[in-house]
């Protein structure tokens, strides 16, 4: 049976909202965009940011079997992110049914740092979904998602 311990003077773990709006970069592609982030520190390590799941695109996801135990948080499924014909295996975890005191990240998801990259966006654009923001990116199917930006120019400048 696995341990269960509840955060403490020990071991402090806090939740809190992020207040403004944070996005999560896979190779250059914006693969979340949300300003409803809960920013989770544990103890002495870095501060992780857990996105909504309806704000990530899972389409570059596919379930892995890895299964990890953390006798604070509870059991971890991962994801392995494919994009592009890049592969980053179980770079993306997320705690299903979380321990009671965790619960408020329950299904949220959470990116190893050497593989996304996630940063605030300074501007206060309204959130926009990943699909909307990855509008002219390969979908792995050899073809832009959208028609392609037009043109600045009509003819190319002549040399000479």
């Amino acid at each position: 049976m696995d341990v269960v311990k509840v955060p403490g003077p020990d071991h402090p773990i806090t939740v809190t909202g992020h207040p403004g709006r944070i996005q999560a970069l896979y190779n250059g592609h914006v693969i979340a965009d949300s300003g409803d982030v809960l920013m989770l520190k544990e103890a002495s390590y870095r501060p992780v940011a857990y996105f909504p799941r309806e704000h990530v695109d899972m389409a570059y996801m596919a379930r892995t079997e890895l299964d990890t135990y953390c006798p604070y948080k509870g059991h971890a499924s991962y994801y392995t992110l494919m994009m592009d014909g890049q592969i980053a295996e179980s770079a993306v975890w997320t705690y299903e049914t979380p321990h009671p005191a965790m619960e408020i990240i329950a299904g949220r998801l959470a990116f190893y740092p050497n593989v996304v990259e996630t940063h605030e966006v300074a501007d206060a654009q309204p959130h926009a979904t990943p699909a909307e923001v990855i509008q002219h990116t390969d979908a792995g199917a050899g073809a832009p998602q959208r028609a392609s930006w037009p043109p600045t120019a009509l003819e190319p400048p002549s040399i000479g």
